[in-house]
């Protein structure tokens, strides 16, 4: 018997029939429509029926997650890389001054 597992936007899902992960980048209740994108890229959109009849389970997000992203800014991964030279980063090492010229006061 399979359990059911169900969609929620922005998790990801292995089928344990084929396991191919996936993420599910749309749920609309309403019309019973389940849109997945597999890790490759590919969308799919599944009838909630069909949703319910694979065999399904809840997985982490994969270490390469941001895979079958098709457009999203380098800041979303949670990361980012800078150009800053060793004499940037240390600057940055002083005192804190709260009265740098051109702060915006609130």
């Amino acid at each position: 018997m399979k359990e059911n597992v169900d969609p929620v936007l922005g998790n990801w899902y292995r089928h344990l029939d084929k396991g191919y992960e996936f993420l599910v980048v749309a749920f609309d209740k309403t019309d019973g429509v389940v849109d997945i994108q597999h890790f490759d890229g590919d969308v799919e959109a599944l009838e909630l029926d069909e949703w319910y009849e694979m065999g399904l389970e809840h997985i982490e997000a994969p270490a390469d997650w941001a895979g079958p992203i098709d457009a999203f800014e380098s800041d979303d991964t949670g990361y980012s890389e800078t150009d800053m030279s060793d004499e940037d980063w240390e600057d940055g090492q002083g005192e804190w001054h709260e009265d740098r010229p051109g702060r915006d006061e609130d």
